[in-house]
């Protein structure tokens, strides 16, 4: 749906800039000659053009208003709605996020090339992509492995070993991602308290959940030629992704890595934050919000 939002804008915006050019370089200079010359039939002084086609007129108050609209979704700030729990509880279900699209670079809105690098994903980061298996779709995940790195998913624990060009022996081992235990029962899935836990990427901190009695086999994740089923190795250009629901989320152990290609932005804000806790019994449709969470209106972590 938002390429077809962006397609429909690109399209809006060069048909009204198109008719107002045409209209100012071709016809406006014809309407202007056609009232000098009655103006100087009859004596009078010439006036501004009474009043302009019904198109060109509709074309002169739409450009500015879609152009800005445009510039601002394509290469500045896109806002998404959250619509699954993958991310709790960093995101909820009715938070509506900001996405910095010029964060990895600036693409153009149609064909998503990128002709300005402006930076990578680093570890930790929140990010927004187009999802591999269908690139129609947009997904959003925490970047946890780098190119280069070797991640391992061993007993809902996850470890990591950085990139190391250099001899093996000064190279940094695998080692487990820092976890502290915060609470349990916040959040309840399928009648059981998930477990919260504060997690370190490097200097960066986020919370997590885990589901006490759910375990996800390895034979259901992503195989990669050369290593184990629970062990991936990052190609160059590509990230290692996951969910921070991490037993209710399909994310790289499932399906492979992210390309550099299929970034969208980095996840910056919640501007708006909205409980929908409607049943389908109910007089009001499921769709209109129950409540506003203010407390949750603010950067993303």
């Amino acid at each position: 749906m938002a390429n077809y939002f962006s397609l429909i804008l690109v399209a809006l915006t060069l048909a009204s800039g198109l008719i107002w050019l045409v209209d100012s370089l071709v016809f406006a200079p014809k309407r202007k000659a056609q009232l000098q010359a009655a103006a100087d039939a009859e004596g009078a002084e010439y006036g501004e053009d009474p009043q302009l086609p019904y198109i060109v007129d509709t074309a002169q108050q739409i450009f500015p208003i879609i152009a800005f609209v445009l510039v601002l979704r394509s290469f500045l700030y896109e806002p998404f709605q959250i619509p699954s729990g993958s991310m709790m509880p960093t995101l909820l279900v009715g938070d509506f996020i900001l996405v910095e699209k010029y964060a990895y670079g600036v693409k153009d809105p149609v064909f998503r090339h990128k002709f300005l690098d402006t930076g990578a994903p680093e570890r930790g980061d929140v990010v927004v992509f187009k999802y591999p298996e269908d690139t129609r779709v947009d997904y959003i995940k925490r970047v946890v492995g780098l190119p280069g790195d070797t991640v391992v998913y061993d007993n809902k624990q996850v470890f990591i070993k950085p990139k190391c060009e250099g001899a093996a022996d000064s190279c940094a081992p695998l080692e487990a991602v820092p976890l502290e235990f915060v609470s349990r029962g916040e959040f309840v899935q399928e009648m059981s308290q998930l477990m919260r836990y504060t997690e370190s990427l490097g200097d960066r901190e986020h919370d997590i959940l885990r589901h006490p009695s759910r375990e996800v086999s390895p034979a259901h994740f992503y195989t990669q030629p050369g290593t184990r089923r629970n062990e991936w190795l990052v190609p160059e250009g590509k990230y290692f992704v996951l969910g921070d629901n991490r037993d209710n989320s399909r994310d790289s152990r499932f399906w492979g890595f992210v390309s550099d290609e299929h970034l969208v932005g980095e996840a910056v804000a919640i501007w708006i934050s909205f409980e929908f806790e409607r049943k389908k019994s109910d007089f009001l449709p499921t769709w209109i919000p129950t409540g506003v969470r203010f407390d949750r209106v603010g950067g993303i972590h």
